[in-house]
């Protein structure tokens, strides 16, 4: 479990998160909204172990983040943030094959070409392999981040990861386990607005790629502006307005015309997804 207990930072005197605690489960997809200044990169840089905070604690299967190896915590979880400008000439290849980078001396060059190679198919990005990395369009240089940090958590070549496989991540593959590398573990993905550079396509697939690798074991959480993509795809929804927790359920609990409305400071209508029956938010 990746937890936030009692997280309060403030930054240049301002208090960003106030008393925020949430946990993230393997094998979920918890959506994180808000909005705009409303804590939640704040609160992902935390998670992620990029940010002490000050006030609470951080915590991997118990443990504070800051007692955490550097690449042991890697391996067990990995960071989308919400853009990756990078001007050397990389090749997208390249730029995936750095999520192998925690499993130096760990794991063999050839299964590490395989992992590289099924992370950029899952990320549908396998025709760009050859192209440099700042020459790609926006969207296209988020997919190849996608696929780098599915790298990085990809448990093993041939665990039939991805694309509908048979092993749960997490759940017996791969070098999965603590500092020590003593055990399986669960994996953690965790995105920032990663939908925010895609086209209307490419968002579903990122997100249904989220779902399918959180029913495999991972825990997936993401930052989110659109409230309809995370009521179509996520299993938990956290709401966060000015620093605070304002509402932590399913979406159908926290998706109500009230709470969306306090939030936004937005009259909505909520009904009913046509074909898929969860909440859909419409302006008022």
């Amino acid at each position: 479990m990746l937890q936030a207990l009692d997280i309060a930072v403030r930054l240049g005197g301002k208090t960003i998160l106030d008393g925020v605690s949430l946990a993230l489960q393997a094998g979920e997809v918890l959506a994180v909204l808000g909005p705009n200044g409303a804590g939640k990169s704040t609160l992902l840089r935390v998670l992620t172990g990029a940010l002490a905070p000050t006030r609470g604690v951080a915590r991997l299967d118990g443990r504070a983040l800051r007692t955490w190896d550097s690449r042991a915590l890697a391996r067990r979880r990995a960071v989308l943030p919400q853009s990756s400008p990078l001007s050397f000439g990389f090749r997208a290849y390249e730029i995936v094959q750095l999520g192998r980078e925690p499993y130096a001396g760990l794991s063999a060059r050839g299964e590490d070409v395989e992992i590289v190679e099924a992370a950029m198919a899952e990320a549908d990005v396998t025709h760009l392999a050859e192209r440099v990395y700042p020459t790609l369009s926006g969207g296209e240089q988020q997919r190849v981040q996608l696929a780098r940090v599915l790298a990085q958590v990809w448990p093993s070549a041939g665990n039939g990861i991805g694309q509908g496989g048979g092993h749960g991540i997490g759940q017996g593959g791969g070098h999965g386990g603590g500092e020590g590398d003593d055990g399986p573990a669960a994996r953690y993905l965790l995105l920032d607005e990663p939908t925010s550079s895609l086209d209307l396509a490419h968002q579903h697939a990122m997100l249904k790629l989220a779902k399918r690798w959180a029913r495999q074991g991972m825990g997936v959480l993401v930052v989110l502006h659109d409230l309809n993509l995370a009521a179509l795809y996520a299993d938990r929804i956290c709401l966060l307005k000015g620093g605070r927790l304002a509402a932590d359920g399913t979406p159908e609990a926290v998706l109500t015309a009230e709470t969306v409305e306090a939030c936004f400071d937005l009259p909505v209508t909520v009904t009913r997804h046509p074909a898929r029956g969860c909440p859909y938010v419409i302006p008022a």
